[in-house]
C-alpha cells in the first residue's frame, strides 16, 4: 500500500462537528468541557474552522481550514499544510476528520523506515556488485559483491569519493552522473586485470540529477575462454581429422556442446539407439532433432543403412500416401510408366525418419499405424501387399499429447510412437554451448567462403549469449555466417548482428506500432493486442496449452475459446 492509500490512518477523528453559526464562545466553550471532544470543527456559511480550548484557560483558538478531499494527494497535503495549521477531509459529503503537520510527518516517517528496512535487506539479499554515489561522487552504496569484485571493503568507501579509489578514467559511473545517459551490458576493462559487464542508470529528483547507480558482473574469465577457444579451435579441427584416421567416427560427434543439459540427451539417446525400440523426438525447430536422428541410426543400423528421412509437414495431403507407400504403375493420371517406390520400401534394412510427425494427415495416421504393427503395406494402385522391416524415428515441435486431446492425432498412434522420448533442450536452456557452437561455425564457414577470422570479440560474444535463440542452432549458424560475409580484415563486427543488442527497440517499434496512427475501435486493438500475447506464450511453451493457461492463471477451456475467436491455429 502506498502512502497516498494510507493517509487515512493519519487522519484525527475526535471532533465534534458544529453548524450552529448562533452560539457564542461561552457556549462552544461549555461543549469542549462537557464533551471533551479535543476538537469542534465550526462551519459557518464562508469558513471553515477547527476550534480548541487552550488548556488550563477558558479561552478559544480558532484555526481557519482548508477542506479537502480525503483521497488527497500526500505532496497536495503537504503544500496545504505549510499555509494551514489544520486540513479537514471530506468524503463524499460527510466530514471525516482532519489532519495536521505532526500526524503526517509521523506516517511519513514511519513509510520511510519501513521503505529502508526493505531497501537494506535488498543490498543484503544482492551477491552482485553494485554502487550508488550522490551528486558530489560520494559512495552511499557498496555491496558485498562489490567488495569481492575490488577487494575494497564497505566501511572504508561509504561517505567517501569514488575517485579516492579508483581513477576517473575508468569510472563509467561518473560519466553516467554528468551526462544522464544509461548503459546496458557495456563491456569495460575496470582495471588492467579486470572486465566487467555493467549497467548503469542516472537517479532523477524533480527532473534533476542526484546520483548515478551502477551495477558489475565478472566476466574476466570469460574473456579469457574466448581467447583460448579462439587459439585451439583450428588446432582441434586438425586432430580430429588426425583422430578420425584411426579410431572410428563417433556419430553424436557432429551435435556440439558440452553443456549438462545437452550430455543428459545425448546419453539417453546413446542407450535408446542400442535397441530396436521406436523413438519420439520432441524439440523446437532448429535444435537438430534429424542430427540426433542420423546418429541414433549409424550406431543402430550402421553408415551403409539406408536413412529416409521424411517431413510430414511439408507433403500435399493428396500426395502423402503415394509419397510414403510409393505407386504401381498406370495408378493415376501422370504417374509414371514404371512405377515408383514409395519412402517405406527405400527405408527396408535402415531406418525411417518421421519428422514434423505432428503434422501428418488423420487418414494416413491409420495406414502408418497398420504399417507400424504389421510391417505390411499395399502400393497405391498395387494388390500385391508388400513386407518391410525398418526402424522407426519421428520428430515434432509440437505437444502430441495435445493433438491427441484436440483429435488431430491418433492416440494408439502416439502410444506406438512414444516408447522412448527424447527431449532436445533448445539453445537459450544451454547458453554454456553459444561459445563453442559459435567458434565452430566461425572456423567452418570462414573455410567455405574463404575468409580467414582471427577472433571475436568480447562484446559481439556477449551480444550472442544475450540473445534470445528462438530460432536456436540454424539460428546461431545463420548469423555466424552473416558475421562472415560482411567481415572486414579478419575481425566482425558487432554492427553486423540482424537483431537488436539489448532488445529494446524491438520491443518500443513493436509498441508504437499498435498505438500510432491507429484509429481502430478499443476492442479491436486489444484483441490485436490479447492475440501477440497468446503466441508468444504459446510460442514460449513449445504449443503447450495447458502450461499457457496455467501461466495467464485462466482455465484451458477459456485459453480455447480465446484461440477459436481471435482464429488463432495451434
Amino acid at each position: 500500500m502506498n502512502v497516498e492509500k494510507k493517509i487515512k490512518l493519519a487522519i484525527k477523528q475526535d471532533f465534534l462537528l458544529i453548524t450552529d453559526i448562533k452560539k457564542n464562545g461561552k457556549e462552544l466553550r461549555n461543549i469542549l468541557q462537557t464533551n471533551k471532544p479535543k476538537k469542534l470543527l465550526f462551519k459557518n456559511q464562508n469558513n471553515t474552522y477547527l476550534i480548541e480550548l487552550v488548556p488550563d484557560t477558558d479561552h478559544l483558538n480558532y484555526y481557519p481550514c482548508k477542506e479537502v478531499s480525503a483521497d488527497i494527494d500526500v505532496n497536495e497535503a503537504i503544500k496545504l499544510l505549510e499555509e494551514y495549521r489544520f486540513i479537514v477531509l471530506k468524503e463524499k459529503k460527510n466530514y471525516i476528520g482532519y489532519l495536521r503537520t505532526f500526524d503526517l510527518f509521523t506516517l511519513l516517517r514511519n513509510e520511510y523506515k519501513q521503505l529502508n528496512a526493505y531497501y537494506q535487506a535488498i543490498l543484503e539479499t544482492m551477491d552482485g556488485s553494485c554502487t550508488v554515489i550522490d551528486a558530489n561522487q560520494n559512495v552511499l552504496v557498496w555491496t558485498k559483491g562489490a567488495e569481492k569484485l575490488f577487494s575494497v571493503k564497505q566501511k572504508d568507501i561509504i561517505g567517501k569519493p569514488i575517485t579516492d579509489f579508483f581513477s576517473p578514467k575508468r569510472l563509467e559511473l561518473l560519466n553516467t552522473l554528468k551526462t544522464g545517459d544509461s548503459l546496458q551490458h557495456k563491456q569495460h576493462k575496470a582495471r588492467e586485470d579486470l572486465v566487467v559487464l555493467i549497467n548503469s542508470n542516472p537517479v532523477y529528483l524533480d527532473d534533476e540529477i542526484i546520483g548515478a547507480v551502477v551495477s558489475e558482473i565478472d566476466i574476466t574469465s570469460q574473456i579469457r575462454l574466448n581467447n583460448q577457444l579462439n587459439n585451439t579451435t583450428e588446432k582441434l579441427f586438425e586432430l580430429e581429422r588426425e583422430a578420425n584416421r584411426f579410431v572410428p567416427e563417433d556419430p553424436f560427434k557432429l551435435i556440439r556442446g558440452n553443456s549438462k543439459t545437452l550430455k543428459k540427451t545425448t546419453s539417453m539417446a546413446e542407450k535408446a539407439a542400442s535397441t530396436s525400440t521406436n523413438i519420439l523426438i520432441h524439440g523446437e525447430s532448429g535444435v537438430g532433432k534429424e542430427l540426433f536422428a542420423k546418429a541414433i541410426h549409424t550406431i543402430r543400423e550402421g553408415n551403409k543403412a539406408p536413412f529416409i528421412a521424411i517431413n510430414c509437414g511439408a507433403i500435399p495431403s493428396s500426395l502423402f500416401e503415394s509419397e510414403m507407400f510409393g505407386y504401381e504403375k498406370g495408378a493415376f493420371s501422370g504417374a509414371d510408366n514404371k512405377g515408383k517406390k514409395g519412402k517405406v520400401e527405400l527405408a527396408q534394412g535402415g531406418t525411417l525418419f518421421l519428422d514434423e510427425i505432428g503434422e501428418m494427415p488423420l487418414e494416413m495416421q491409420v495406414k502408418l499405424l497398420r504399417l507400424l504393427q504389421e510391417k505390411k503395406f499395399y502400393a497405391v494402385g498395387g494388390t500385391k501387399e508388400k513386407t518391410v522391416d525398418f526402424r522407426v524415428i519421428a520428430a515434432t515441435n509440437r505437444i502430441l499429447k495435445d493433438l491427441v486431446e484436440e483429435g488431430k492425432f491418433r492416440e494408439d498412434l502416439y502410444y506406438r510412437l512414444n516408447v522412448v522420448s527424447l527431449e532436445i533442450p533448445p539453445l537459450r536452456k544451454r547458453p554454456e554451448d553459444i561459445i563453442e557452437l559459435t567458434h565452430y561455425f566461425l572456423y567452418e564457414l570462414s573455410i567455405k567462403y574463404n575468409r580467414p577470422i582471427y577472433g571475436i570479440s568480447q562484446e559481439v560474444m556477449q551480444a550472442l549469449l544475450n540473445h534470445e535463440w528462438q530460432g536456436n542452432i540454424r539460428e546461431l549458424k545463420n548469423v555466424i555466417e552473416r558475421l562472415i560475409v560482411f567481415s572486414e580484415d579478419g575481425q566482425v563486427k558487432l554492427e553486423h548482428l540482424p537483431f537488436d543488442i539489448d532488445g529494446l527497440a524491438i520491443k518500443n517499434n513493436s509498441m508504437t506500432s499498435i498505438y500510432e496512427n491507429d484509429s481502430r475501435p478499443l476492442a479491436d486493438r486489444l484483441q490485436e493486442v490479447e492475440r501477440k500475447i497468446l503466441l508468444h506464450e504459446l510460442k514460449n511453451e513449445n504449443g503447450n496449452k495447458l502450461e499457457v493457461a496455467k501461466k495467464l492463471n485462466i482455465t484451458r477451456a477459456t485459453l480455447y475459446n480465446r484461440l477459436s475467436k481471435l482464429g488463432i491455429k495451434n
